[in-house]
């Protein structure tokens, strides 16, 4: 007993000084100014993240006993750490002084866990952050920073389970997208579930929808959605009824293993607003975001969700973000509204065409790669005036430029909303999309330019099918399809193919927007045009029959349409063969008045049409008659004269000339002359006069010679047609962009003497005067067949 006293009293000793020691680290750490270690904190972290930082208000350490934790754990304190007014200062060339300022942050540390080497934080509390984010034009930004790496790795883990906040706010200037913003962050109070929101921001943007497109089309374009819906839940369907995989397949519910495996997405935790200016285009909006702690679970989708009006322009999204942090993909349900689709252009750098007012939704899925990103806006539903629009769109980010492909359908299509493209709209509907340009009252061909200065931010290949045309019952179009490909600033419609009167209208348009100013190739073809459709709503050529075929080849230069017309040169060539018209029509045509009567009170007799063919030569915007003949069995019917694209003036001269002996025939050269927007159509009074003149001079004398001056002659030369019908076949030519057409000599049978006599009009060129002459008779099938089946 005497040997184990000493010890006894040593230990006793060692436990009262080792208690007393802790007691006075304690006291000693719970009474220490831990003020005056805020200058070394402030310097090891200044050195530590290369800007100036400073707490300028209390830094406290307390000991507080945690919560939620059982047993003999709830009796180890943690310790709490706070500080006040936190500052981190912004590089030099910033416009603000601060980048991040805080009124307070305070948290607590898990003591346990520090045994081994691992930093446990429940939660940081954050009172009223703010953060200023900057980047100049030569990419200079202020949210890089240069940390000073340790030289040899720690060996101590800091795990945080929540980041705690009332209000945030974020202010961003950027002068490469001339963005100026403000961004205010808040807590939801509650998580929201991802399946809320989405049916929140559906019904939102479907309102939208109504404002931008009308209640009748949100209406169609609801109906569109819940069409496509079902057909993808039928194919889903038929496709699940298939043989399935045990690889891939659980017997006990039918899930794959791939969903079985996706991860759940966490609820919304944050809600954000947003106002202020974006390349000067106003901006504002509001949207949430999951919590802070789940951007660090790089294998669970990040909610996403944001509603935001850019100028005229509404975005609408929600879905996921995988890996925030890193960006490695998204999928959202997108919706988006504007006044014309052009104006998504600076926000996507894609050069979208003008568009009348329009609304899509559809999904959005990306993957972002080093070697390109790739978006697919895939089974999108829209509506774009009055026209519907369904397909899917893919955008790659490849160098030297990106691609965006796809196919797009338009089961109804409004033939007037394809006007904005080309500027061919109202200048009421260029003002509500905000157009400047405004087209001429009296200026047909659009004077608009084309944005080719966006021509060269990407590549584009795109195929548009506009299934059924809705249109004014006089034009005769009925389809529309167009492979639209872009490349190099270089733009090409191969083909522009339109359904016409029962046949086809088929165009190849190359524009090089490359060069200044733009150059442009054309062909065009017409084939198999039937008579009677080509006048729809004219009850005269509903008993016509016979087939309208032509060919087009034009080059020019110009930023518009109207400036390509105005320096177009090439040749226009067509031809009807096997024609049966209405005689009521031809007899009105060529002013023969007596007739015009009694075919009203006696009926209506089809006329043979042998052959008819025009052939024009455009030299710097003039198209000049070269040959225009029309022979039936009853008359020949020319044209000589030009039409000026550049003034869009026209000055034509029609005559009519009579087969056979006909009396009391007023028959006289017909002018068509005024604009474009107002033409003009008459009788050549002095032709008519003289005529008139002389079967009154010679009444006065015998009335039986008054009607001298009225009968018709014949002109029944024949013509051989066969030459005519070859000079059609042959295609037209065009020049390069820029050069003159090259002059041709006059077809053979013109220069043969074969043409009749016909009734000159003063003030025309020689080479029209020549033109003129031309009085074609029969045609050879043979010929004919040829021509038309090309």
């Amino acid at each position: 007993m005497a040997q184990h006293l000493p010890i006894g009293k040593f230990a006793a000793w060692f436990v009262a000084v080792l208690a007393g020691l802790i007691a006075a680290v304690v006291v000693s750490f719970l009474t220490f100014n831990w003020n005056r270690a805020r200058p070394w904190i402030d310097d090891k972290v200044t050195q530590s993240i290369g800007r100036q930082f400073h707490i300028t208000g209390d830094l406290k350490i307390g000991w507080q006993r945690p919560h939620g934790e059982t047993g003999w754990r709830r009796w180890v304190p943690w310790p709490r750490f706070s500080a006040q007014n936190i500052t981190i200062a912004n590089p030099d060339w910033a416009r603000q002084p601060q980048f991040a300022t805080l009124d307070e942050i305070d948290f607590q540390v898990e003591v346990l866990p520090l045994l081994a080497r691992d930093i446990v934080i429940p939660t940081i509390n954050l009172v009223n952050p703010s953060i200023d984010l900057e980047r100049l034009k030569d990419n200079r930004n202020n949210w890089t920073f240069r940390f000073n790496q340790p030289t040899e790795p720690t060996t101590w883990n800091l795990r945080l389970h929540d980041i705690a906040f009332a209000t945030g706010r974020v202010a961003y200037a950027d002068q490469i997208t001339e963005a100026d913003m403000q961004v205010v962050v808040d807590t939801l109070g509650q998580p929201v579930p991802i399946g809320d929101i989405m049916r929140q921001q559906e019904q939102a943007s479907r309102q939208s929808s109504a404002q931008v497109v009308g209640k009748s089309g949100a209406t169609q374009l609801h109906k569109q959605v819940e069409a496509s819906a079902a057909l993808a839940a039928s194919s889903a369907a038929a496709a699940s009824s298939g043989p399935a995989s045990p690889a891939s397949t659980s017997a006990n519910t039918g899930t794959t293993s791939q969903q079985m495996s996706k991860p759940s997405v966490p609820a919304y935790g944050l809600g954000w607003t947003v106002k202020g200016t974006y390349r000067k285009t106003a901006v504002s909006g509001s949207g949430k975001v999951g919590g802070v702690l789940a951007l660090q679970d790089t294998t669970r989708p990040f909610p996403v969700q944001a509603d935001v009006k850019i100028g005229d322009t509404h975005i609408a999204l929600a879905g996921t973000v995988t890996a925030p942090a890193h960006l490695a993909a998204v999928d959202l349900k997108l919706w988006l509204q504007g006044v014309s689709m052009a104006h998504l252009s600076p926000l996507t750098g894609v050069p979208l065409p003008e568009t009348p007012p329009y609304a899509t939704e559809g999904r959005l899925v990306g993957q972002f790669r080093e070697d390109g990103n790739v978006f697919k806006y895939e089974n999108f539903t829209g509506r774009v005036g009055g026209s519907d629009l369904n397909g899917t769109t893919v955008y790659v980010g490849k160098k030297p430029r990106p691609m965006l492909s796809g196919e797009v359908v338009s089961n109804l299509l409004q033939f007037s909303d394809l006007a904005p493209i080309i500027g061919a709209d109202t200048n009421a509907s260029k003002a509500k999309r905000g157009e400047e340009t405004r087209q001429p009252a009296n200026k047909a061909l659009p004077v608009e330019e084309f944005r080719t200065d966006r021509w060269k931010a990407i590549d584009v290949d795109v195929k548009f099918t506009g299934r059924r045309i809705i249109k004014n019952p006089a034009l005769p179009i009925t389809d529309l399809y167009t492979h639209v490909i872009m490349t190099d600033g270089a733009l090409t419609l191969d083909p522009l193919k339109f359904g016409v009167a029962g046949g086809t209208l088929v165009s190849n348009i190359h524009l090089d927007g490359s060069t200044a100013p733009l150059k442009g190739r054309f062909a065009t073809q017409a084939r198999h045009l039937k008579l009677k459709q080509l006048f729809p709503t004219v009850k005269t050529m509903q008993s016509a029959l016979g087939e309208v075929n032509g060919d087009a080849a034009l080059s020019a230069t110009g930023n518009s349409p109207a400036a390509l017309a105005a320096t177009s040169n090439g040749e226009v060539k067509a031809l009807i063969t096997d024609g049966t018209i209405s005689r009521l029509y031809m007899e009105a045509a060529g002013l023969n008045v007596a007739n015009v009567v009694y075919e009203k009170l006696f009926g209506k007799h089809d006329v043979k049409i042998n052959c008819a063919a025009t052939d024009f030569v455009v030299t710097n915007g003039v198209l000049e008659s070269r040959v225009f003949a029309l022979d039936t069995a009853d008359a020949v019917i020319n044209m000589d004269g030009h039409i000026d694209l550049r003034t869009e003036q026209m000055d034509l001269g029609i005559h009519p000339h009579t087969k056979g002996l006909r009396v009391i025939s007023l028959r006289s050269p017909l002018y068509v002359d005024g604009t474009f927007k107002d033409p003009h159509v008459g009788v050549n009074a002095t032709a008519l006069a003289v005529r008139a003149g002389a079967a009154v001079g010679l009444g006065l004398l015998n009335p039986f010679a008054a009607l001298i001056p009225l009968i018709a002659p014949s002109n029944n030369k024949p013509l051989p047609c066969a030459q005519m019908l070859a000079d059609m076949r042959a295609e037209p030519s065009a020049p390069p962009a820029g050069q003159k057409q090259r002059e041709k000599a006059a077809p053979a049978y013109l220069a043969s003497g074969a043409a009749g006599p016909a009734e000159d009009s003063p003030g025309r060129s020689a080479r029209t005067q020549a033109a003129r002459k031309t009085a074609p008779a029969g045609a050879e099938a043979a010929s004919e067949a040829q021509y038309r089946g090309r």
